[in-house]
């Protein structure tokens, strides 16, 4: 099944409209080539919900790989590759007013788990007019990094996370859709999936 799965999240706090979201919605539109069929899901920023919605990907459609993206409301003009996702210390309260119990994504899970994919390859394979590209190993202990460790937990590792800025005048939907494909096609590269 050669089918990539993209996320991004829907509004929190006060960004009414959130730039993951529209950014896959944009590569949706622009697409990966015609052998890629490829699908995308707006995940809440809820930590239970979100977690279903992971599980319930990994279960019923059992992607080649998922790409999660979401808003790193700090960074003004930086595409953050997350290398892995941890376990441990959800104390941020989600838009529901939640914290995970334990404040852990999974009880006796691994402290981290490292994505298949190696975003320092990728990141050296790679750049993107406009915008600076970094690596990281810290999604930050809020829903991201929570959807990614529980995506990562289910799918041995066939996940990834891509943090994009807040949209802006220089940053459009448009822009982030086209960095996206870049990253994306790249990394399916990776997978050693492009099939000619």
């Amino acid at each position: 099944n050669h089918l990539p799965f993209f996320s991004g999240f829907g509004p929190f706090r006060q960004y009414l409209v959130n730039s993951s979201w529209e950014a896959v919605k944009e590569l949706s539109k622009r697409g990966l080539g015609e052998n890629i069929d490829l699908r995308i899901m707006q995940l809440p920023v809820v930590y239970q919900k979100a977690k279903e919605q992971v599980c319930k990907i990994w279960t019923t459609l059992q992607p080649l790989l998922t790409v999660h993206v979401g808003l790193a409301s700090s960074a003004t003009a930086l595409i953050i590759l997350e290398q892995c996702g941890k376990n441990k210390g959800y104390q941020e309260r989600d838009a529901c007013g939640f914290h995970p119990e334990g404040a852990c994504c999974v009880l006796g899970g691994p402290e981290k788990i490292e994505s298949t994919i190696n975003m320092k390859t990728l990141w050296k394979n790679i750049s993107v007019e406009g915008i600076d590209i970094i690596l990281s190993r810290d999604a930050g202990r809020y829903i991201c990094d929570y959807t990614y460790y529980t995506s990562l937990y289910y799918s041995n590792g066939r996940a990834a996370f891509i943090h994009v800025p807040p949209l802006s005048q220089s940053v459009t939907a448009e822009f982030l859709g086209k960095a996206l494909q870049t990253i994306i096609l790249a990394m399916l590269e990776q997978c050693g999936e492009q099939r000619e």
